[in-house]
């Protein structure tokens, strides 16, 4: 009948670590993109920012 001896202060910290990794992971599907993602994105803009601007019949005038 004896219960095991539970010390609050760690078990508190514990569910407090626990439900951050949780929001954590959540975070990492909803927003998370590895570095190689961002930086093909960021070169297939680039590409098409220039080919776009290879398509126009007049150049902007600079100041």
């Amino acid at each position: 009948m004896a219960a095991d001896i539970v010390n609050l202060r760690q078990f508190r910290k514990a569910k407090v670590r626990s439900e951050r990794e949780a929001a954590a992971e959540q975070n990492r599907i909803s927003h998370g993109r590895t570095k190689a993602e961002k930086s093909l994105t960021r070169a297939l803009n680039d590409k098409d920012a220039r080919q776009h601007e290879q398509g126009r019949l007049e150049k902007p005038e600079q100041d």
